[in-house]
């Protein structure tokens, strides 16, 4: 990644039928659901591996759905540049093209060599999209140079050239939300959240209160947190909450009551215990949050606490209503402990006018059915899981996409990749639309996707209806006994993030 039960009998042999099936049938064959296409890659720089694409991130606002990747993967970080999807009728319809001014591939050229980590926003108060990216430049080793925010004021339908956000010499791992709560008293205010590689994954804070024409100074933690793949999101009153994975066994999370002006502390949201991925598939404990109408934060991450000798990943899932005080992680129940199936990067959706009990929630997944795999025999699928009582109870789960051979995917110097975060984003038709990359056997130079021939064929797709409360039974589970409520202590995060190989995500 870096350089988120109970069943009867009957259900249960049928699920294992599935998996036992999904080795053998084609993608159309196993999916059940309907795909888009939504982007694709259009570079063809002879340093890049093209029609790959990676990483896609989402946001919505009303009927408005936009999305953002990396396009033209790099062996060794990055991106030819970040593409960009746009639907403004809840995904009936899309249109796409790719970021001006960020790199010398895009149109017109940018200053930057590369681009990476993608994160989309919206700012209701000034009625601006965001999409934050990494900027990284080559010279002196692949590094990151800047955090930039490209801007869009109709619709996300065109992009300016990008403004700056921050420079360094190593920064990793941007991500930006903005406070669309009209009685808050931070409404109109942006946060991007970046960390610094080059000081050991210390994490930081900008604030933007003009639609990100201009941001602030960069503000670290109290006691100078350190960490990957914070993910702030905002409360109804205005408190930001950033969940983030310590680079060890834990998930923490910091916040703002005062519209960014100064950043706490960190507290426990959960531990974690991470099964890796088999087939050298590019894949960490990141976590993906999400709040709901009232305010309440939901936060997933993979986690193989659950299962016997931590031999593949579940999603987990904790919440707070204050990102100080979290419940007890539970396993959300995609299948049963002993299915032998690997779960990881989840991307959490929560239907904003739904909340409490009767909260909406839509989490997409990538998995193997057999988590016990090699490079050569591993199938990646993408699966989709829902609640409509705020996670009290899951619906059966979907397949979506898949299988897939890990040679068709972009090649990275961590591993064959898909992205280090999926998304699930609810439009106003109360549908959760996932986002995420779908690969296909190589068109020529056999089955490995490669740069030398670019013959890949890794794009963008999402469901092309959207996806509603999934068909069967509801499931429920237990919590995680002993999962202790405590601050965060500065003794643990040093001693996680000492212990931890920080490497960077380009």
């Amino acid at each position: 990644m870096f350089n988120s039960i109970r069943f009867s009998r009957r259900f249960l042999t049928a699920i294992i039928m599935t998996l036992a099936l999904a080795l053998a049938l084609p993608l159309s064959a196993l999916a059940n659901v309907s795909l888009t296409q939504i982007s694709s890659d259009p570079y063809t720089n002879s340093t890049s591996q093209h029609r790959t694409q990676v990483e896609p991130d989402t946001f919505s606002f009303g009927s408005t759905i936009v999305a953002a990747q990396q396009t033209g993967r790099f062996f060794d970080g990055g991106a030819s540049n970040i593409c960009w999807s746009t639907s403004t009728n809840n995904g009936a319809s899309w249109t796409n093209g790719c970021l001006p001014g960020i790199t010398k591939y895009a149109s017109p050229a940018g200053p930057y060599d590369r681009a990476s980590d993608p994160a989309v926003a919206y700012d209701a108060s000034h009625n601006v999209w965001m999409i934050s990216t990494l900027a990284i430049l080559e010279s002196g080793g692949v590094h990151g140079a800047a955090i930039v925010t490209s801007r869009s004021t109709d619709g996300g339908l065109t992009w300016s050239n990008p403004v700056t956000t921050v420079t360094g010499n190593d920064l990793d791992k941007n991500w930006i939300v903005c406070d669309d709560t009209p009685s808050s008293p931070y409404y109109g205010h942006c946060y991007t959240q970046w960390d610094d590689h080059g000081q050991l994954n210390r994490l930081y804070m900008s604030t933007s209160t003009d639609g990100g024409l201009t941001w602030g100074a960069k503000k670290s933690t109290r006691r100078n947190y350190r960490g990957l793949g914070g993910q702030p999101v905002v409360l109804n009153n205005g408190t930001v909450c950033v969940p983030y994975w310590t680079g060890g066994s834990q998930i923490g999370a910091f916040r703002s009551t005062n519209g960014g002006g100064s950043w706490s502390t960190a507290v426990l949201v959960m531990n974690i215990s991470n099964h890796t991925v088999a087939g050298s598939l590019r894949s960490s404990a990141l976590p993906s949050a999400e709040v709901d109408g009232a305010g309440k934060v939901y936060v997933v991450v993979q986690d193989a606490s659950f299962r016997s000798g931590a031999s593949s990943n579940d999603i987990v899932m904790s919440t707070s209503t204050n990102c100080t005080n979290w419940t007890a992680k539970v396993r959300i129940p995609i299948d049963a402990t002993n299915s032998g199936v690997d779960h990881f990067i989840p991307g959490i959706a929560v239907d904003r006018s739904t909340s409490g009990g009767s909260a909406r929630l839509g989490l997409t997944y990538y998995y193997y059915p057999v988590a016990n795999c090699s490079s050569s025999t591993c199938q990646l699928n993408v699966g989709f899981i829902s609640s409509n009582n705020g996670g009290t109870s899951w619906s059966a789960p979907t397949a979506v996409a898949g299988p897939m051979t890990l040679s068709w995917l972009a090649n990275t110097s961590q591993g064959r990749m898909v992205g280090d975060y999926i998304s699930t984003s609810y439009g106003s038709d109360g549908l959760a639309h996932g986002v995420f990359m779908v690969a296909n056997v190589p068109t020529s130079g056999g089955s490995n996707c490669q740069t030398a021939t670019p013959n890949c064929d890794q794009a963008t797709y999402t469901p092309s209806t959207g996806l509603a409360l999934a068909a069967g039974a509801p499931v429920t589970e237990v919590a995680e006994a002993g999962n202790l409520l405590h601050p965060l202590s500065m003794a643990a995060a040093e001693n996680a993030n000492d212990n931890a190989e920080f490497f960077t995500s380009r």
